[in-house]
C-alpha cells in the first residue's frame, strides 16, 4: 500500500512544489511508482511536469466536488514510473463548494484511499493557506515533509503549522506524523545560511532531513520546459540532491 506524504508550509516561496516534481521524478526514476497530486489551484506542479492546464477534461477537483473516479484524472508524465493527478484554478472555489459536505475534511482521504494500492508514494503538492484543501491534504496523508527555506523569517510560521499538525492528529488524523523538515535554497557561501541550518538542527534534530537542497540554477529553469530537473539536466547539483533525498526516503521507510 502505497505511503502517501503531504509536502506542506504555509510560508510561500519555500521551494514547495520545486521538491514535489523533484522528489517525486527521483522516486520514479528509482524504480518507485509514484504518483503527485496537485492540491494547489496555481497548479505549478501540473505545469511543471508539462501538463496543459486549460485542456483537461478531469482534474482534482472534478474528483473532490463531482466524485469523478481518480483513475479519469490520472495523467502520465514524460518520467517513467511518474503520474500526476493536476490541478485546475477552479480549486480555488472548491472550499466554499465543499462547506456543506458530510465529512468534508475527509473528502480527498476517501478519493487517494481507492488509488493509493497503486503506487509506492503518493506525494501531494499542497497550496501554501492552511485553508480546507490543505487539511483534507493532512488528514489524507500519513506523514508531511516541511521545506524550510535556509533564509532570514525561515523559523516563522512553522509554529502556526505545527499548531495546525496538533490540531489535525487530534481531531482527524491521529496518525500522521512528521517525516522530515527539508532545508531548501541552501548556500553554503552564506554565513546566514548556515545559522538557519544551525538552528533548525537545534529545534528539530532528528527530524531534518540530512540531505539539504542547494540553490541551482537548473533547479529554476526545468519547470518552464515542463520538465523535472533529472529530465532537464541529470548532472545538476539540483538533480542530484533530490535523488539524495530520494534514497534517503526510501531507506527511512524500510525500517
Amino acid at each position: 500500500m502505497g505511503k502517501i506524504i503531504a509536502l506542506a508550509n504555509q510560508k510561500g516561496g519555500v521551494g514547495k512544489t520545486t521538491t514535489a516534481i523533484n522528489l517525486a521524478a527521483s522516486l520514479a526514476v528509482l524504480d518507485k511508482k509514484t504518483l503527485i497530486v496537485d492540491a494547489d489551484p496555481q497548479a505549478n506542479a501540473s505545469s511543471g511536469l508539462g501538463i496543459d492546464v486549460r485542456k483537461l477534461k478531469s482534474s482534482i477537483y472534478e474528483c473532490v466536488i463531482n466524485g469523478v473516479a481518480p483513475e479519469e484524472a490520472i495523467h502520465s508524465t514524460e518520467t517513467p514510473n511518474l503520474d500526476i493527478i493536476p490541478s485546475h484554478i477552479n480549486l480555488v472555489g472548491a472550499e466554499i463548494e465543499m462547506l456543506n459536505l458530510k465529512d468534508r475534511e475527509k473528502v480527498l482521504k476517501n478519493v487517494l484511499n481507492s488509488i493509493r494500492d497503486r503506487y509506492e508514494f503518493i506525494l501531494i503538492d499542497c497550496s501554501p493557506s492552511l485553508g480546507l484543501i490543505t487539511v483534507n491534504s493532512l488528514t489524507a496523508a500519513d506523514s508531511i515533509i516541511i521545506p524550510v527555506q535556509c533564509e532570514y523569517f525561515a523559523l516563522e510560521g512553522i509554529g502556526k503549522l505545527l499548531n495546525t499538525i496538533k490540531i489535525i492528529k487530534s481531531k482527524l488524523n491521529p496518525t500522521l506524523e512528521i517525516e522530515g523538515f527539508l532545508l531548501t535554497m541552501y548556500d553554503s557561501r552564506l554565513r546566514l545560511a548556515n545559522q538557519v541550518y544551525e538552528e533548525v538542527k537545534k529545534h528539530f534534530g532528528e527530524l531534518v532531513f540530512s540531505t539539504v537542497i542547494q540553490r541551482n540554477i537548473k533547479l529554476s529553469e526545468a519547470p518552464s520546459y515542463g520538465q523535472p530537473v533529472l529530465m532537464y539536466d541529470a548532472d545538476s547539483r539540483g538533480s542530484l540532491n533530490h535523488v539524495q533525498l530520494a534514497k534517503e526516503l526510501i531507506a527511512k521507510n524500510k525500517k
